[in-house]
This record gives structure tokens, C-alpha cells and sequence, in this order.
């Protein structure tokens, strides 16, 4: 029973996680800026969690104190920082792409604590690793003649830089440290950055009541900033929440790589975008490649993760 709902939560969570590419990329298409899309998310999210952290975890909240350093980190790289390069790489590459570009985070850990510690890879993960890069080089025509954005993929390489930031400090962190409170925390922290950088003019905050398109219907601005917020933020941290719990880490992180097959059919759906047959082969290699490392590495501790991909929580 317990694998049956974990996988149901599992689902849920890569679904859910995989619509905000669409219902962004619809907001910044209205004339909303990347960062405004952004605080919208963060800030609607930290206050809605917030009030869920209260009223369910109420005695841990005195945990950020003693966690004071992975809660900042986590909200600057794994939320702020990630979600801002990928909401600008959507405006320059499909979703899909996009999000296939952040999927490379868990290679660039592999390197980076092979370099730093001089811990070898299993053979199994770096035949992963060298799939995944074979795929990534696929999806963006490395050898081809069909242009691709360049802008849009380092936005896409930068989320992916953010994301594996998270994965060092998910390595580190105690395993005290309550999913809920970290998310409410994370998000936080999230808001007042982004916040912060836009009132000084460091990052464009522009926001627009012109109504988005939403496959191919025009609708009120409110509904994706809504689904935003309680459904790719909100429902898709809390099920990813529950999905780890029940699963496991690793059997959990597994299922939400599904998240990028969520995220193509929407964008496909919502904002009528879609990957050619020669990217599909190379999403899929790089799926294929990180299913292949992670079953080479040690599971990690349970620290929930953002998203702009429910991989978060995977190594």
C-alpha cells in the first residue's frame, strides 16, 4: 500500500512540477518579466507553506535556527537561483529543452566530488554520466546544423549549476531538518532575495494584467499565476514530500524523472510547443544516463528539493 501511494505522490509531483515551464513561459509571452514570474511563485508559495508549516509542524519551526545556513543556500541556489536561469531559458528554448539542460545538475555533482575529493565514480555511474553528456549534446545540436539559442542554453547549464549547488549542500546537511519546514523556510528566503534584487534594480521585476495565453485560449493573468503558486509549488512540494517518505529517496527520485515527459505534453498542450524526433533521442539518453548513474551511487539523506524539478531530492 505504501509503494502504491508513494508512486501515486511520486506521479502527482512530476506532473504538477512539470507544469510551471508552460504556465511561466505563458506569463512571460503576456509581458511578464522572468524574475516577476518568479517572486509571483516564491512569494505566493512561502506564504501558503508557511501557513501549512504552522499549523502541522508548529514545534519544529525552531529548527531553521540551528540550520540557518542550509535554509539560506537552499533558498538562493535551489529555488531562487534555479528557478530564474530556467524561466529565462524557456524564453529562448522550449520547455522541454530547457528542462533537459537543468536535468544535468547530478553530472556536474559527479565531477565536481570526483575533482574536489578524488572519490571515483562506480563504472555504472560514469557510463550514466557519458550517456547523459552524449544526450545533452543531442538536444542542443551540438554537431548539427540547426540553430539553437546559445543564450538559452547557458540559462539552461546556469539552472543546472544551481541545482547541483543544492545537491552538495543536500550531501552535508542533517537529516533533522523537517521537509516541510525547509520548504516553508527555503521559500522564504526565496521571496525576500528576489524581492530585494528587484527593488534595488538588480533584477527587472515587471509584471503585467494583460491576459496569457493558455492553449490557445486567452485567460485571466490570475489563473497560471494560481497554478503557479498551489499547484507547481504548493501540491508538487507537498506530494513530492510524501513521495519520498513512502519510496525512499532513490525509487522516488527515479519516478520523478517522468517530470520532463509531464513537462514536454504540457508545454505541447498549454503553449503548443514541441521537441523534434532527434531531441526526443536525446532527452531520452539523458534520462537513460541519469537513471544509470544514480543506480550507481549510495542513496542520499531526505532532503527535499525544489524543481523546477522534483530531482531534487535524487542525489
Amino acid at each position: 500500500m505504501n509503494s502504491r501511494n508513494g508512486l501515486i505522490f511520486a506521479l502527482l509531483s512530476a506532473a504538477t512540477f512539470g507544469v510551471s515551464g508552460p504556465f511561466a513561459k505563458s506569463l512571460i509571452e503576456s509581458g511578464w518579466s522572468p524574475g516577476g514570474a518568479v517572486f509571483a511563485r516564491v512569494a505566493g508559495g512561502a506564504l501558503v507553506m508557511m501557513v501549512i508549516a504552522v499549523a502541522t509542524q508548529w514545534p519544529r519551526l525552531r529548527q531553521v535556527s540551528t540550520h540557518t545556513r542550509t535554509v539560506l543556500l537552499y533558498g538562493v541556489f535551489a529555488i531562487s537561483g534555479v528557478q530564474l536561469c530556467f524561466f529565462n531559458a524557456v524564453q529562448h528554448l522550449s520547455v522541454g529543452v530547457a528542462l533537459l539542460l537543468e536535468y544535468l545538475a547530478p553530472i556536474i555533482v559527479i565531477g565536481w566530488v570526483w575533482i574536489t575529493k578524488g572519490a571515483r565514480p562506480s563504472v555504472q555511474t560514469l557510463l550514466g554520466a557519458a550517456v547523459a553528456l552524449i544526450g545533452a549534446a543531442v538536444v542542443i545540436d551540438v554537431f548539427g546544423s540547426a540553430e539553437i539559442s546559445a543564450v538559452g542554453v547557458a540559462w539552461g547549464l546556469a539552472a543546472a549549476a544551481c541545482l547541483a549547488v543544492y545537491f552538495v549542500i543536500s550531501e552535508r546537511a542533517d537529516g533533522d531538518l523537517h521537509p516541510v519546514v525547509l520548504a516553508a523556510s527555503g521559500l522564504t528566503v526565496s521571496a525576500v532575495v528576489i524581492g530585494a534584487l528587484g527593488l534595488v534594480g538588480v533584477l527587472p521585476l515587471q509584471f503585467s494584467a494583460s491576459n496569457a495565453v493558455v492553449a490557445d485560449h486567452s485567460v485571466n493573468v490570475w489563473l497560471p499565476v494560481v497554478v503557479l503558486v498551489l499547484v507547481s509549488t504548493v501540491i508538487a512540494y507537498l506530494t513530492g514530500i510524501a513521495a519520498i517518505t513512502l519510496l525512499g529517496p532513490t525509487i522516488g527520485s527515479l519516478v520523478a524523472l517522468t517530470e520532463v515527459l509531464c513537462a514536454v505534453v504540457a508545454a505541447w498542450i498549454l503553449v503548443g510547443e514541441s521537441v523534434t524526433a532527434l531531441q526526443a533521442v536525446g532527452g531520452a539518453a539523458i534520462i537513460a544516463g541519469l537513471v544509470l548513474a544514480r543506480l550507481g551511487q549510495v542513496a542520499p539523506k531526505q532532503i527535499p528539493a525544489d524543481p523546477m524539478t522534483n530531482v531534487m531530492a535524487e542525489e
